[in-house]
């Protein structure tokens, strides 16, 4: 899996993935034009729509519901270090559900790729590719 960033101008970023391309920009108070989602709105975006992929998987499986699954993710940001804390994911379903079914269907979203991943927070490896000046 892979994504390519590459800047457009000022704080303005084209975001590709396989033949996909989405924008990043910062809103105008942070000097952006606010064409695009801000990086933490992205992280935000990944973890509502992977969410909703697995709501949407459960409801479909058991013949359920087909479509009108919507998420809503909120995030705060803290201190020290910066960063975003605090998530809450909020799965609507499109039908009512039994008390089991929502247990089952909330069992079914914590399977999620992203929220996995960001309750074992991976080993982040940066690196700077940059000409040496002589």
């Amino acid at each position: 899996m892979e994504v390519k960033v590459l800047q457009v101008e000022g704080v303005k970023f084209d975001v590709f993935a396989r033949n996909h391309k989405i924008a990043c920009d910062q809103p105008t108070e942070n000097g952006g034009a606010d064409s695009g989602m801000t990086p933490p709105e992205l992280l935000l975006a990944s973890l509502g729509s992977c969410a909703a992929f697995y709501a949407a998987e459960y409801l479909q499986t058991r013949n359920l519901a087909k479509t009108g699954v919507e998420v809503s993710v909120t995030a705060e940001k803290l201190l020290k270090p910066a960063r975003l804390g605090n998530f809450n994911v909020l799965v609507t379903s499109p039908v009512a559900l039994t008390a089991e079914q929502t247990e089952s269907m909330t069992r079914c979203v914590h399977h999620c790729l992203v929220h996995n991943t960001l309750l074992s927070p991976p080993e982040i490896k940066i690196e700077i590719a940059a000409a040496v000046l002589q």
